[in-house]
C-alpha cells in the first residue's frame, strides 16, 4: 500500500480530507485518528527516502563515472540506506494497512443464512462409587 492510497483510505473512513483531519488532530489527545496520521507520514517520508537513495545510487553508478575506493564506499552507504527505507516502507505499509482493516465496518450476516447451532446432548457425570456403611476391618 503506498502513502496515497493510506491518505486514501485515512478521509474515507473518517469523512475528511487529510490536511482537515490533521488540522483536527492536533486538537484532541492522542488517538487512532493520531496513530493513523503518523503511520501515513511515516509511510510518506519512507517513500521519499526510497525514491531519494534510488536517484543517488543511480548517479554514483552513472556508466560514465569513474568508481573508485572514495566512491565504493559512498555507493556501499546509499544502497544500505536505500535498503533500509523499502524495509521500512514495507513494514509501515503492512501495519497501517491491517490497522486500516481492522477499523472498516464488517457487515453483519443474515441470521437466516447463518447455520443453526447443532444441540448436543449433555455428557452424563460418571457414576460415583456409593461409600460403603461396614466398618472398616
Amino acid at each position: 500500500m503506498t502513502s496515497t492510497e493510506t491518505a486514501r483510505q485515512i478521509e474515507d473512513l473518517y469523512g475528511a480530507r487529510l490536511a482537515d483531519l490533521e488540522a483536527a488532530a492536533q486538537d484532541q489527545p492522542p488517538g487512532m485518528l493520531s496513530a493513523l496520521l503518523a503511520m501515513h507520514h511515516d509511510l510518506a517520508f519512507a517513500e521519499q527516502s526510497i525514491t531519494f537513495h534510488r536517484d543517488r545510487l543511480t548517479l554514483l553508478v552513472h556508466p560514465e563515472r569513474q568508481i573508485g575506493t572514495h566512491e565504493v564506499s559512498h555507493v556501499l552507504d546509499c544502497a544500505r540506506r536505500l535498503a533500509e527505507a523499502v524495509t521500512t516502507r514495507d513494514i509501515q505499509a503492512r501495519t497501517v494497512t491491517a490497522v486500516l482493516r481492522s477499523l472498516g465496518r464488517v457487515s453483519t450476516p443474515d441470521p437466516e443464512a447463518a447455520p443453526a447451532p447443532t444441540v448436543t446432548p449433555p455428557v452424563p457425570a460418571p457414576a460415583v462409587p456409593a461409600a460403603s456403611t461396614a466398618p472398616g476391618r
